[in-house]
């Protein structure tokens, strides 16, 4: 019943109102000219991290003249592509700002000193200028240094560590930091909508003793040799966490991303298009979202009196790989059936969500083969099973179910005591995801993350960055734009001797 085009629509997203992002340095400076003879501005301190204090001074220009001292930065996004059939994730997009730092006043000899401190904003160097009357007549500039903080610095295995990170970049390749523990990979983190500030979660993971957490410069994997780059102020930093105890295996956890309100209102598997012409039926479904085979209310109003009334279940089938042609195409599941009472209400139906394909869907009633109303309806990932204790050198399952089939959602990233090992794909398995892994490290307690990653395979666009590892910040997470709530489960096993 279900057939909507498909269409290209890549667009810059609307950044959410994200919890505890910084505000805009300043307000936006207006545009400005550059002066031909533009000056050189004086800094007490060149470089330092954000809350740097410094004294700008400026001279020979007009006296007795209010300056406006401009700090330019950028407003970044991401880019994506949401239709009906799917979404696509195409990269992200900056825009350069002035936004008004302070401001100072020349005196009678065309000279000022004023103090300022250095935002809380994107890393990496930040022109400064001077600004009279809408001119540009002199110019500074301010390298913001990144920094790294772990917290807590000790703790069993398993104890959650933040690795704070601020003074990321606006350009690409300082924009992103991948986290290593013991020269383990992570995955990258990013702070494209957070202003340069990100919170990533790792674990603590064994053997008893120190260890370090790397945050490491890069596009998504470690740069090494940074120092010979053209952005050699992008190297990383290292910080030490001591491994108390092993106190077994902690319990499972799911760490999911800050509750937005979504700015785009897009949804796969709804179109207005296949609505009857002139219907004024209105779908509910209570919850709005939940995992697979959850149960959900669904009422209606505005149907045709008396008239039977199918409830089904919008998803699509297909997958990915080697795709050319048609990849993947629209279905609808039948959940349910009843008649519309005299007034044209469906009283409230208890369906069952299908044990299918996560993500977006769309709840619709059909009757006399009509699509009368319909309602979107998210399908949160779940844990179904994995085991508790494992022989050394087995191979072991986790079972996901709810995984989805777009470039935000179709992929799990796993990792094993901190190091990235490899994903799992849902699309071709209608969302049903069995994952094999070797139980390695010797016995006690090993670590299971299975969290989000962008796809980038299929289709391939050029340069999305960030592509194909774990994707560590859930405030930075694209698809939060559309309201793709992706979680990271936290697992653990006991290795016992085989």
């Amino acid at each position: 019943m279900f057939s909507p085009p498909a269409f290209a629509d890549q667009a810059p997203m609307p950044i959410p109102a994200i919890p505890g992002v910084p505000p805009l340095p300043g307000p936006l400076a207006p545009a400005a000219k550059l002066s031909p003879n533009i000056g050189i501005l004086k800094q007490s301190v060149q470089n330092g991290p954000i809350g740097t204090t410094f004294t700008i001074t400026g001279s020979g220009l007009q006296a007795n003249k209010t300056v406006s001292i401009v700090w330019m930065t950028s407003n970044i996004t991401w880019i994506l592509d949401a239709r009906p059939d799917s979404v696509d994730y195409i990269g992200r997009k900056a825009d350069t700002i002035g936004t008004i730092l302070t401001t100072a006043t020349t005196g009678s000899g065309g000279g000022f000193t004023v103090d300022a401190t250095v935002p809380r904003d994107y890393g990496a160097l930040h022109d400064i200028y001077a600004v009279i009357d809408g001119i540009q007549v002199a110019k500074g500039g301010f390298q913001v240094d990144r920094q790294i903080v772990i917290s807590p610095a000790r703790g069993p295995i398993g104890t959650t560590i933040y690795v704070k990170v601020t003074g990321l970049a606006a350009s690409l390749y300082g924009s992103s930091e991948s986290i290593w523990y013991d020269s383990k990979y992570g995955g990258v983190g990013t702070a494209i909508w957070t202003r340069g500030e990100a919170i990533f979660q790792i674990r603590a993971s064994g053997p008893v003793g120190e260890h370090l957490i790397q945050a490491a410069g890069g596009m998504q994997f470690n740069y090494l040799n940074f120092q010979q780059s053209p952005v050699p102020w992008a190297i990383g930093t290292f910080q030490t966490f001591t491994v108390t105890a092993d106190n077994g295996p902690p319990k499972a956890e799911t760490s999911w991303p800050p509750e937005v309100t979504p700015t785009i209102d897009k949804r796969t598997t709804l179109a207005a298009a296949n609505l009857a012409p002139d219907t004024k039926a209105v779908l509910t479904a209570s919850p709005a979202t939940g995992p697979v085979n959850s149960k959900v209310a669904v009422t209606a109003t505005g149907l045709t009196p008396g008239a039977a009334v199918s409830i089904e279940w919008s998803t699509v089938v297909g997958n990915r790989v080697n795709c050319t042609g048609t990849c993947w195409a629209f279905t609808t599941i039948p959940i349910g059936t009843g008649t519309a009472a005299a007034d044209g209400t469906l009283a409230s139906t208890t369906v069952t969500v299908p044990d299918h394909l996560g993500g977006w869907h769309v709840f619709q009633i059909i009757q006399n083969r009509k699509v009368m109303a319909q309602t979107p309806f998210y399908v949160k990932r779940s844990i179904y099973s994995y085991p508790l204790r494992v022989k050394a050198g087995t191979i072991f399952f986790v079972h996901l179910k709810g995984v989805g089939w777009t470039q935000l959602d179709n992929t799990v990233a796993v990792k094993y005591d901190n190091s990235y090992i490899g994903y799992a794909c849902g699309f071709n398995s209608n969302g049903d995801v069995t994952i094999p892994i070797l139980a390695t490290g010797g016995p006690g307690t090993h670590l299971i993350d299975l969290g989000p990653l962008l796809y980038t395979y299929q289709p391939a666009y050029p340069y999305p960055p960030y592509g194909m590892v774990p994707f560590l910040n859930a405030s930075d997470n694209p698809g939060l734009a559309l309201g793709y709530n992706l979680p990271t489960f936290h697992l653990a096993i006991t290795v016992v001797a085989g």
